[in-house]
């Protein structure tokens, strides 16, 4: 199905593995050239892109800190020169770094927001240049059900998952009169590498909280950023779409 993705180009932060990697392959599926960040896995980032090439689309790995001010507009760059221009972003690079708050230490609180929100500021900041000038563009920000709604020991994450909801919707407003949507999606739990290292009773406690009685796969997720990222969605911005299966309500 042709939803208009066709030859655009799209940068995902974070793309080397889980729900970075399931958006980076379905939007090369829908026929985009794919850019992808990563920090450290880039043997992992670089078998996601090969993949993309073989659907017949182009795809680059850019080995960067998404927490670095200045590495931003580099990539953005890096990537309209390699593609001949940027239609869509996607910033999923994420960390969690959990812990009570009374037991949360200065550099777990730093470390998590200036990765899940500095991060995206920097990126969202770096692409509104491009986009505004085009006077087209789509970005999307991955956020969590857990900005909004806080979780137990994630006082970090949760502030940072929240800060990208209200910073997405501040945004929105800002460049919705340059033709660019600005849209979050916010999964639940996901099965992820990073899922398969928490304990099983988390897990069962997830998914007794969904009506669906599962957590999410990550091409789930995919989807909805595909959706966000095409033509299709050009009169939806502002908008934070959960993808848990019930699990908020």
């Amino acid at each position: 199905m042709d939803i208009g993705l066709k030859g655009k180009a799209v940068l995902v932060t974070g793309g080397s593995r889980g729900i970075g990697a399931a958006i980076s392959l379905e939007l090369g599926r829908l026929g985009a050239d794919v850019a992808m960040t990563c920090r450290s896995r880039v043997d992992d980032a670089n078998k996601v892109a090969e993949q993309i090439r073989q659907m017949g689309c182009r795809s680059m790995v850019i080995k960067t800190d998404a927490s670095v001010f200045d590495e931003a507009e580099k990539t953005i760059d890096s990537v309209v020169k390699e593609f001949g221009g940027l239609h869509a972003l996607v910033c999923n690079a994420g960390v969690t770094w959990d812990g009570v708050i009374w037991k949360m230490s200065e550099k777990q609180w730093d470390t998590v927001i200036n990765t899940n929100l500095k991060g995206y500021f920097t990126y969202n900041r770096a692409a509104a240049k491009v986009f505004k000038e085009n006077r087209y563009g789509k970005i999307v920000n991955l956020s969590s059900i857990n900005g909004l709604r806080g979780k137990f020991a994630q006082t970090n994450y949760s502030a940072s998952k929240g800060g990208i909801i209200a910073m997405s919707k501040a945004l929105a407003k800002e460049l919705g009169r340059f033709n660019v949507n600005v849209n979050v999606v916010a999964p639940g739990m996901v099965k992820t590498e990073m899922a398969a290292n928490i304990p099983q009773e988390f897990i069962k406690l997830a998914v007794n909280e969904t009506v669906l009685g599962r957590i999410a796969e990550s091409e789930e997720v995919a989807w909805v950023v595909a959706f966000l990222c095409s033509d299709m969605s050009r009169h939806v911005t502002g908008e934070v779409i959960k993808v848990d299966g019930g699990q908020y309500i």
